[in-house]
């Protein structure tokens, strides 16, 4: 079975630096995954990627040392068990509220008996290797997004759930539902107190955790905290920034 990215990085005792890829394409995949990013994120919730492009933008991250990750739609069987079939290792699941939720997480990424995961791996089993069956339901990771007041509440029940590997904060939907500013860095204190609860109770439960960052400082510093998985920045975000500042100092 062919690696996974985030479990060899954390065998090592290594947290994971993670880009994010909202772009639907494969060479700017391929750009991003040359970069020396420990994995890459294909966004297909508020990215622009569909099923489509998720393919080729796969073989060209996994064509690399990167790791892929892809942020699904949303809590479907379908759509996990396709991006799965596809070839992905690690999943990010928006919005898992409720113990429920989290156990048909757990459900959508394991073959039987361990889950409900339809067999049928078209090329997950060409290019991860011919035990993909018997070893995929060890390999994939499953993250549950921890992001409303709903799910706050039931953090300890979501955590407790068999077969959710970790937990992936978005802070600015957590913000949101806390009443505050969506913002990734400088979250408004009661936002900066659930996330350090939310580390807490993963860590407490044994699960890995991740957090959604904009700078590289905030990124550090979270890792310095515990966390496992950070995101920094976006292919997208980082187009954006790096065209402000050559622009600025041509018209400088």
């Amino acid at each position: 079975m062919r690696e996974n990215k985030l479990r060899t990085l954390w065998a090592q005792d290594k947290p994971a630096i993670n880009g994010w890829l909202a772009i639907p394409s494969a060479f700017a995949a391929e750009v991003m995954a040359h970069q020396g990013w420990d994995t890459l994120t294909l966004d297909m919730q508020h990215g622009l990627i569909d099923q489509n492009a998720l393919l080729s933008m796969l073989q060209a991250v996994q064509a690399t040392s990167c790791g892929a990750v892809v942020r699904v739609p949303w809590l479907e069987p379908g759509a996990i068990m396709k991006v799965l079939d596809a070839g992905a290792q690690s999943i990010i699941c928006p919005m898992v509220n409720t113990p429920d939720d989290a156990h048909k997480l757990a459900s959508y990424v394991r073959y039987a008996p361990a889950g409900a995961r339809s067999f049928g791996p078209v090329r997950a089993g060409l290019v991860h290797g011919a035990d993909y069956a018997g070893a995929a339901n060890d390999n994939i990771v499953a993250f549950a997004m921890i992001e409303t007041r709903q799910a706050l509440d039931n953090l300890d029940a979501i955590c407790s759930v068999e077969g959710i590997d970790g937990v992936y904060i978005g802070p600015s939907d957590l913000s949101l539902s806390l009443g505050c500013r969506p913002v990734f860095d400088d979250v408004d204190p009661p936002v900066a107190q659930a996330i350090d609860h939310i580390l807490a109770r993963a860590k407490a439960h044994g699960l890995r955790a991740g957090v959604h960052n904009g700078r590289p400082d905030v990124a550090r510093a979270r890792i310095a905290k515990g966390f496992d998985f950070v995101t920094v920045s976006s292919d997208a975000r980082i187009l954006i920034a790096g065209s402000q500042q050559l622009l600025a100092e041509m018209r400088a």
